[in-house]
């Protein structure tokens, strides 16, 4: 029993939303039906069985008041009624209550020649009628069908007005969720919009639900979330734009010093200072997205070889694949992806470190450590260069070189290759020569 109830709420957790709501309103109606049911079938066969006691007894009157002026018992009916002195068909209950004295009936619904007995005693005999209940029984039997099919018709209304009632609820609560997924994936602008829901701003629309005040929890939350994220994207432009004036004169300044070893530590962390500052002002740009790429088509193995030759780094060059292969793309733009992760693999892999070229796909790895697994989970996070074993850095390599992607409709994958080495690959737009 334990085991059925274990696999009917299985089954139940399985089914969606819409169709819990709709199964268990079906099973609520089923419920409410069958005892409507019960009640009004039990009501109605007291009914019957109160008449036909009735007419029983009111034949055994007529036939015991002829028995007693007659001294025989009329067995010529013309209803199918048996009058009978002591019949042997006599159920035994009712011949042992007539004995004692008592007048009484005796009813059988449930046989397959239903009929109701009216029984008295008359001297040291039973003098019984019997009425067959046929057309009671048909009637009865009818009136439980009318009753099922009535049922049945409620319920199967329930389940298709729960079903309608549920659809409704479920394709608004996915159109909350796919919205909300779409602002989790960086759509700021998204919002749901129910028409019954509190306006953003804090008025009320027409009506007011659960749904309606989840709808506008979520798009007050994403328009909250967007001028946050505007603000902190307006405050970092506005900080590395600011601090390019002073550093291009820091810069300046530090090249007047005497040649020697303090003034070329000044001028390295002045370099660092100024590619920091020029990496946040690029990631704003792309947060902001106001970055247009300039696509035109390129054979990939040809334009990353170009890359890889102007970068200076030294590393190993493969191209893979047939030569036929053309691409969609920004080639300043994916010299800035390449060159961002090859540095990337410098700086926190281990040599050697290889850029390869299997038709669409540029795939740049290294023998190190390889990627931590939150980055390989979550991407990229600016100031967060992952474990340890992978060295320093600013954390914002990646996270230029995945803006870029998204800007010239590339898409790069981390990856860790076994039994070392961190592996990205960057899948390009293919297209015709």
């Amino acid at each position: 029993m334990r085991g059925i109830a274990r696999r009917a709420r299985a089954a139940l957790n399985s089914l969606g939303l819409r169709w819990k709501i709709a199964a268990l309103l079906s099973l609520g109606c089923a419920v409410v039906a069958v005892a409507i049911g019960l009640l009004v079938h039990h009501a109605r066969l007291e009914q019957v069985s109160a008449g036909a006691r009735s007419g029983a007894v009111a034949q055994l009157v007529r036939v015991r008041q002829l028995y007693e002026l007659t001294g025989q018992v009329d067995t010529d009916t013309t209803d199918g009624t048996d009058a009978a002195l002591d019949s042997p068909d006599l159920p035994a209950s009712l011949r042992a209550a007539a004995l004692d004295g008592r007048r009484t009936t005796y009813l059988d619904m449930g046989a397959a020649d239903p009929a109701v007995w009216a029984a008295r005693p008359v001297g040291d005999h039973v003098l019984s009628v019997r009425e067959p209940l046929g057309e009671q029984a048909a009637e009865m039997a009818e009136f439980d069908r009318q009753l099922i099919v009535s049922g049945a018709v409620v319920v199967v209304l329930a389940a298709l007005g729960g079903a309608g009632l549920a659809s409704r609820l479920s394709r608004e609560l996915r159109t909350a969720a796919a919205t909300a997924r779409r602002i989790s994936q960086g759509e700021l602008d998204a919002r749901i919009g129910h028409p019954r829901s509190p306006d953003v701003r804090g008025g009320t629309g027409h009506g007011k639900d659960e749904v309606a005040e989840l709808a506008a929890a979520v798009d007050t939350m994403a328009a909250s979330l967007q001028r946050r994220l505007v603000a902190e994207q307006r405050f970092t432009a506005d900080v590395a734009h600011e601090l390019r004036t002073p550093l291009t004169g820091l810069h300046t300044a530090a090249e007047l010093l005497p040649r020697g070893r303090p003034t070329e530590l000044v001028l390295d962390r002045v370099q660092a200072l100024r590619t920091l500052t020029e990496d946040l002002l690029e990631v704003a740009r792309l947060d902001a997205e106001v970055e247009r790429p300039d696509l035109e088509v390129h054979p990939p193995a040809v334009l990353v070889e170009g890359i890889v030759r102007r970068s200076g780094y030294g590393v190993r060059f493969v191209a893979a694949g047939p030569d036929d292969v053309f691409v969609r793309t920004d080639a300043r733009r994916l010299e800035r992806i390449v060159a961002n992760l090859v540095a990337n693999a410098r700086r926190h892999g281990a040599e050697p470190v290889e850029v390869r070229v299997a038709g669409p796909v540029v795939t740049v790895s290294d023998q190190g450590p390889g990627f931590p697994e939150h980055l390989l989970a979550d991407g990229p996070r600016r100031f967060q260069t992952g474990a340890r074993e992978r060295g320093q850095g600013t954390g914002l390599g990646l996270t230029i070189a995945f803006g870029q992607a998204q800007v010239i409709g590339a898409r790069v994958e981390l990856s860790n290759a076994w039994p070392c080495g961190a592996v990205a690959a960057v899948h390009l737009p293919e297209t015709d020569g």
